[in-house]
């Protein structure tokens, strides 16, 4: 029976996940999903407090992430957040030297702009990389 009822929460988790509707942009479908996986388990989680500020939704992103979307509204639906995150990504990995790659995605995500160059952002990186499904995403 337990086994059944793991099954069935995988099946469900899955499903979820193929059904999240990212928006195009810079960043990957597959690479967004992995950011998502390892900000929320691509759930709307509700705002908490991180570091001082609220971090919301899909992405858990803070409030300053989304200087041109209407940040609470948009943060619990995944195809505005995911817009907001290929907005802010447009904007800021062109201002820096780190290659067109999910690594560079997750590493800003995590520390901002510039912060695929910061040292502090390579953990976070790594955990993305060990959500299910992220090991080779380019």
């Amino acid at each position: 029976m337990v086994g059944f009822l793991w099954l069935a929460c995988v099946v469900a988790m899955a499903t979820e996940a193929a059904a999240l509707n990212f928006t195009d942009g810079i960043v990957s479908h597959a690479c967004l999903e992995c950011i998502c996986k390892r900000a929320s388990g691509c759930q709307n989680d509700p705002c908490k407090m991180d570091l001082g500020s609220l971090s919301c939704g899909y992405f858990q992103i803070k409030e300053a992430y989304y200087q041109d979307c209407p940040w609470e509204q948009c943060s619990a639906d995944v195809q505005c957040a995911s817009q907001c995150v290929q907005n802010y990504m447009a904007r800021y990995v062109s201002h820096t030297n780190c290659s067109d790659t999910c690594e560079t995605y997750a590493r800003e995500h995590n520390g901002g702009p510039k912060g695929c160059a910061q040292a502090s952002t390579l953990g976070y990186w790594h955990e993305v990389q060990h959500e299910t499904g992220c090991q080779n995403v380019p």
